[in-house]
């Protein structure tokens, strides 16, 4: 087998894991530029979601595998539980991609084969012992996963590791899958492994962690210093619970600190903060921002010693430079005068592509509008007009005209016109306790969908009266019946997955809207999010028509 030394492989999950956190729901179309994004961003395996789950979940994975898994780009890794209709839906799912995974799981601590499967160690060494031979005989490149592996018994771990080496694994990925190790423990399991299980030099070791202690990213850093050659993590470290290792800190860990870890990555590091924008845009959950790498102000410098120090020479409190992340070192202020030239310069310094020159005539558009309401544009409102662009958030009912009226002694109310799928423009009126309770009513009376809100947030991107105000909502689906729906079948995987392998039937959608009127970014928010919704019903629909299509079988 090909050596790895001095080459630590990053697998993203940000599709499959990542995907899985409540609310993180993706369109088919944004999943499709996630992967594209992450194929720039040079990751050597892309995990796209978990095919038995439902027939969406399978569509996704099959349209990434034939879209992005050519020769030269990454391997499109599909999971599966250790069983064979997973392990064979998955393998159907990555036909069309040039490098090929399955990634099949079981788990090993007593607590998870008590409570949850309900087996005996010996029958858990059965079945890894069957499945993953069952997935070799498939595919080239397979990759185990002893689920909960920081809980279990470290004398079992090694038996059940061993016995995945023998029925034919490539990779062995070894997850924290609570979150509840520290480094040195993570660290001395890997090499517990490296040293004792026959075989395992033929295989690539992968770390897995979760981040619920928060040192998912540390645990991962010690994993790669005992051995390991392959990193599991996702984008902005989102993720179930309190989310995954992150890529970015990771990936800049080990560039920054190349000499400390004696390894590297072929990530495209100049790639990294946009790739996070556009995660963020498409999932409604913001970058914090203190988040090291990507945050806001993670190059930034208020202190006066500090900003003496940058301003003398940048390394004097930069560990790493702005411009290796793909961000712009240039803090250039555009304003109404600035023409189109003037705003692509700005965006290829940001490291922001946009598809196409309607996408840039729509953002320009935007831009120029918010000119004439702001004084000052700077990067943080180019950056907010960008995510609402990059936000792929189907208009099957277009927002088209809003108006409202309230005050102390008037009873909020609010009348909205919205164009439907079928161009024809539908006018509602209601009241609420607040402006934006009347236009949400007003909404919800023409499109007719039952919803939850169960998150609403405002955030002022600049200083000032005039700031860009950004809103993200995010709504539950309701009314939607169990999973022997049809059209619950096909359910986003941001939603828990129960051991049939069906979703649980309430969907959380997130929407972004950005506007310097917060009312009216509150409901370009919430129309983002009902859009996502009913996106959603149409594509579950379809996508169990291509699967029956493609396989004869019904999920």
């Amino acid at each position: 087998m090909e050596s790895h030394v001095g080459h630590v492989r990053i697998f993203d999950t940000t599709l499959r894991d990542g995907e899985q956190a409540p609310g993180c729901t993706m369109t088919l179309e944004e999943k499709l530029e996630v992967a594209r994004q992450l194929a720039r961003l040079n990751v050597d395996i892309i995990e796209a979601g978990f095919p038995a789950a439902s027939p969406g979940d399978w569509a996704a994975v099959h349209e990434i595998a034939r879209e992005v898994g050519s020769a030269d780009g990454p391997v499109i890794a599909a999971l599966a539980r250790a069983n064979r209709d997973d392990i064979e839906k998955a393998w159907t799912a990555i036909q069309p991609a040039a490098k090929r995974r399955i990634h099949t799981f079981m788990s090993t601590s007593d607590i998870h084969l008590e409570h949850q499967f309900r087996k005996s160690r010996a029958q858990c060494l059965t079945i890894i012992r069957e499945m993953v031979g069952f997935a070799r005989s498939l595919c080239d490149d397979v990759e185990f996963s002893p689920m909960d592996a920081g809980r279990s018994d470290p004398l079992f771990l090694r038996e059940a590791v061993a016995v995945a080496v023998q029925a034919g694994a490539t990779t062995l990925n070894i997850p924290d899958t609570v979150g509840y190790l520290t480094p040195d423990e993570y660290g001395a399991m890997i090499r517990d492994l490296h040293e004792h299980v026959p075989g395992i030099e033929a295989c690539t070791i992968s770390t897995h962690c979760h981040d619920d202690l928060g040192v998912a990213v540390a645990n991962s850093l010690a994993g790669v210093r005992a051995g390991a050659r392959q990193v599991e993590c996702t984008i902005n470290g989102i993720g179930e619970r309190a989310g995954n290792a992150s890529l970015e800190e990771v990936v800049m860990a080990i560039h920054t600190r190349g000499q400390f870890y004696a390894v590297r990555t072929q990530i495209n590091t100049q790639e990294i903060a946009r790739t996070s924008r556009l995660v963020s845009s498409f999932i409604g959950v913001p970058v914090p921002p203190n988040k090291a790498i990507v945050g806001a102000n993670a190059f930034a410098h208020e202190s006066g010693i500090h900003q003496d120090g940058v301003l003398k020479h940048r390394q004097t409190y930069e560990i790493m430079s702005a411009e290796t992340v793909g961000l712009d070192g240039n803090a250039l202020v555009l304003g109404k005068h600035s023409g189109r030239h003037a705003l692509r310069s700005k965006l290829h310094a940001m490291g922001v592509e946009l598809d196409n020159d309607e996408e840039f005539q729509r953002l320009f558009e935007s831009f120029k509008d918010l000119c004439d309401r702001k004084k000052r544009v700077d990067d943080r409102d180019i950056l907010a007009l960008v995510t609402g662009e990059l936000q792929h958030a189907p208009e099957i009912f277009k927002l088209d005209h809003v108006q409202y009226t309230s005050g102390s002694s008037l009873i909020p109310t609010a009348t909205v016109r919205l164009i439907g799928p079928d161009g024809q423009s539908h006018t509602d009126s209601n009241q609420g306790t607040g402006p934006v309770d009347a236009i949400y009513q007003a909404i919800n009376r023409i499109i007719r969908r039952p919803n939850e809100l169960i998150e609403f947030s405002i955030n002022a991107i600049t200083e000032g009266l005039d700031a860009v105000a950004e809103v993200t909502v995010r709504i539950r689906e309701q009314g939607v019946s169990s999973s022997s729906d049809g059209e619950n079948i096909g359910a986003s995987t941001s939603t828990a997955v129960s051991l049939s392998g069906r979703r649980s039937a309430q969907q959380i959608f997130s929407g972004y809207g950005v506007h310097t009127d917060t009312i009216m970014a509150a409901a370009y928010a919430y129309m983002a999010a009902l859009n996502k919704m009913l996106a959603a019903r149409q594509e579950r629909i379809k996508a169990e028509a291509v699967v029956y299509e493609v396989l004869g079988v019904k999920f």
